[in-house]
């Protein structure tokens, strides 16, 4: 996955966990399930990004 694709799936992500969060509550199940999932996505971001910083160091 390029940077752009992951990008847009954390995008989508977002969008998902606050409509969930907006039905059901922030402490919902369903919404604690989708905001471990951004965070999956945000981390592998931080891990994509801090690779090409070290590589161009």
């Amino acid at each position: 996955m390029n940077k752009q694709e992951l990008l847009l799936r954390i995008e989508q992500k977002r969008r998902e966990l606050i409509q969930i969060a907006m039905r059901n509550g922030l402490n919902s199940a369903a919404a604690i399930e989708y905001s471990q999932e951004l965070d999956v996505l945000l981390n592998e971001y931080n891990r994509m990004f801090e690779n090409r910083l070290q590589l161009n160091q």
